[in-house]
């Protein structure tokens, strides 16, 4: 089931992710807002005192997905077949979609169809309990650091689309500030799980925010 066509209009593109409240991963998403909240990413980011690096990891995957969620449901109606025939960002940056088991073999495909790709595969890894525990004391596979640099590479994708092709509408929307400040969070978060390579379509806005932010 693809979600993308069905709700186009709704603003929002996936159902949400929630964290079960009263869980730990609640109480460490409430930790991590809270401290969001006094502005200082650098702080915000990094791993509380005494908590486990797998589920820290887990429950921020899970709120930037949220996030790209709702930034990337507020410019579909500009992401389109037409307007995007392929997935890039900007000229020098074109990805194609695989994701190992139904789609073995990159293809090529538009941005709206390729994001939806992206985004119903990272549901459907946060939604797998044996990789994404929700209880208290289920241990997290060996291979979740693997998964979670995956998830990240490919959610930073769809900002660097966002970025390269639609800042345009981001700006008339007046979304930029949001934008800016969800980038920025995710990318002082993603304690080097992503390659440098990767990052390269959005190199210099993230010299320009971490350097601001010295």
């Amino acid at each position: 089931m693809s979600f993308l066509f069905s709700s186009r209009s709704s603003k929002t593109f996936k159902p949400k992710k929630n964290i079960p409240e009263g869980s730990h991963q609640y109480e460490l998403l409430k930790h991590a807002e809270a401290t969001l909240g006094s502005g200082n990413l650098r702080q915000a980011v990094m791993l509380p005192e005494g908590e486990d690096l797998n589920e820290w990891i887990a429950v921020n995957t899970v709120d930037f997905f949220n996030q790209i969620n709702m930034l990337y449901g507020t410019i579909t109606e500009f992401c389109t077949e037409a307007s995007c025939p392929v997935m890039s960002a900007g000229p020098r940056y074109e990805y194609h979609w695989a994701d190992g088991t139904n789609i073995k073999k990159p293809i090529k495909c538009s941005a709206p169809k390729y994001i939806d790709y992206l985004m119903t595969w990272v549901q459907d890894q946060l939604d797998d309990e044996t990789l994404f525990p929700s209880k208290i004391g289920v241990p997290f596979p060996k291979n979740f650091m693997s998964v979670a640099k995956t998830i990240l590479k490919r959610l930073f994708r769809v900002y660097a689309h966002i970025y390269h092709q639609h800042f345009d509408s981001v700006m008339q929307l007046q979304e930029e500030a949001h934008l800016n400040t969800s980038f920025k969070h995710f990318i002082f978060f993603e304690f080097n799980l992503i390659d440098r390579r990767e990052l390269a379509p959005l190199q210099e806005l993230i010299e320009k925010l971490g350097s601001k932010d010295r």
